[in-house]
């Protein structure tokens, strides 16, 4: 008679029931070992990813062009990016930035007035204005920002994050995605791919909307507390029972993985409810406005999990800023969702304390062009755009990099998004290249072969 075949307590708690029991597990492993884990001395503990999907344009938000708004209908002087729709570079017309720019701050760096909020807090602002990506299209680029690779299957980076780090929380996961994108990808942007399924993201809410209710459930079933705990000791109980009778490993990580789930269950909802939050704060987010109030709970919630000891928090707008045609209406509407929502977090964690060692990032997957689609709308452009980065461990005030005098490709100090991604390891204590997982025969990395970190941008 052959041998039950022999299984580790670990890879039980990676394999059984979605490795909630591989969370618990890693959180208490990297509490003890968290020293040796890092490779040098973090500037930021934790990462707060604000993805405008869709791709919002440079050239009317934070890269003022001066030329382009001489040159507003007159012809490229150079030949546009390939791929794009005929209907942009057939003509190859520029269109300047119906917006107006002005400088603020002490560092005086420019912002438009369609983020007039965030353009007050443009002191505490890195904003990286030579990002470059790979792919043309949404599905790429999405996948690009999220998991360093725009066509393979690979760990997003939250899930890189909780694999290197753990939580500093054992009750609560490491990587959580607020409303998560539907599309372009979907559950790839926050899935683990070959990675420990516990370091794949927990969604909260759906795509593009917070829920007043939204929580972690994990006995879905209504009724209180306690029918929740009986409910979850008879499974055990039948679990147990299995166990006894085949001695099967993996029964016994789902018996650890569901009391942790549990456990989660009951952590969740405190940290999840704002309704607590005096009414300055709610105020400071937006939250009451029509306007504002979803992108505000959002932020809130982020705040709120940050403190908590979530590491990689990830607040999504649906993909409302693909502006193909309606290029004012649209980003109009857009950025006054938002512009409020993220300075409130800003100002929020600054004023907590918080933002020192919380690492901000904001932007999409791509930029816009400064010639006109159609007659009121940009394509898309990975060639030059601008993302932003705040508190954790970056220069405020600072805009690094240009793009050329339009707008369009980055020409000095060039970010890719491999290098984005390095310098976000490197902030939270991780070298890019020894941060590596094993699989099918090779060690993979968030970077793959690529990246630099751009320390012109450190404190």
């Amino acid at each position: 008679m052959n041998a039950l075949p022999q299984i580790s307590r670990r890879t039980a708690l990676k394999t059984a029931a979605c490795g909630f029991g591989s969370l618990a597990f890693n959180g208490l492993a990297t509490a003890a070992s968290l020293p040796r884990g890092l490779h040098h001395t973090p500037r930021a503990k934790r990462v707060i990813f604000l993805f405008m999907h869709g791709g919002p344009s440079q050239v009317d938000t934070f890269d003022y062009k001066p030329m382009l708004q001489q040159m507003d209908g007159k012809k490229l002087p150079f030949a546009p990016a390939k791929n794009l729709d005929p209907s942009a570079t057939a003509q190859a017309k520029l269109l300047g930035s119906p917006w107006k720019f002005q400088q603020h701050g002490e560092a005086g760096l420019w912002g438009s007035d369609l983020f007039p909020e965030v353009s007050k807090r443009l002191d505490d602002l890195c904003v990286i204005r030579s990002m470059q990506s790979k792919g043309q299209s949404h599905g790429q680029a999405v996948c690009m920002i999220h998991t360093g690779s725009d066509n393979f299957v690979r760990p997003s980076m939250g899930s890189w994050i909780s694999y290197g780090l753990g939580t500093e929380n054992a009750d609560l996961p490491a990587f959580v995605s607020i409303s998560p994108p539907a599309t372009h990808g979907g559950p790839r942007n926050y899935g683990s791919a070959f990675l420990p399924a516990a370091h794949q993201g927990t969604t909260v809410g759906r795509a593009g909307k917070l829920g007043k209710d939204a929580t972690f459930r994990f006995l879905d079933s209504g009724g209180d507390s306690d029918r929740q705990l009986r409910k979850m000791k008879l499974l055990q109980a039948m679990n147990r029972e299995e166990f006894e009778r085949t001695r099967h490993a993996p029964i016994e990580g789902m018996i650890q993985s569901m009391e942790l789930a549990f456990r989660m269950q009951r952590e969740a909802p405190g940290v999840m409810d704002i309704d607590h939050e005096p009414e300055h704060i709610k105020a400071l987010y937006g939250i009451g406005n029509e306007t504002t109030d979803n992108y505000g709970r959002q932020c809130l919630l982020a705040r709120r999990f940050a403190e908590a000891g979530v590491r990689y928090i990830q607040v999504s707008t649906p993909n409302v800023w693909d502006q193909h045609s309606n290029l004012v209406s649209g980003h109009t509407k857009n950025a006054a969702a938002v512009d409020r929502p993220i300075a409130g977090l800003l100002t929020d964690l600054k004023q907590r304390g918080m933002l020192e060692d919380t690492l901000v990032v904001w932007g999409g997957e791509f930029g816009r062009t400064p010639i006109v689609q159609g007659s009121n709308g940009r394509d898309h452009n990975p060639q030059g755009f601008t993302m932003w980065l705040a508190g954790g461990g970056v220069k405020g005030g600072l805009a690094y990099g240009e793009t050329d005098e339009f707008g369009y490709y980055a020409v000095r100090d060039k970010v890719h998004m491999h290098d984005l991604h390095a310098t976000i390891l490197h902030l939270l204590g991780i070298d890019h290249l020894k941060l590596t997982y094993r699989y099918a025969g090779r060690d993979f990395r968030l970077t793959d072969v690529y990246g630099e970190v751009v320390k012109g941008i450190m404190a």
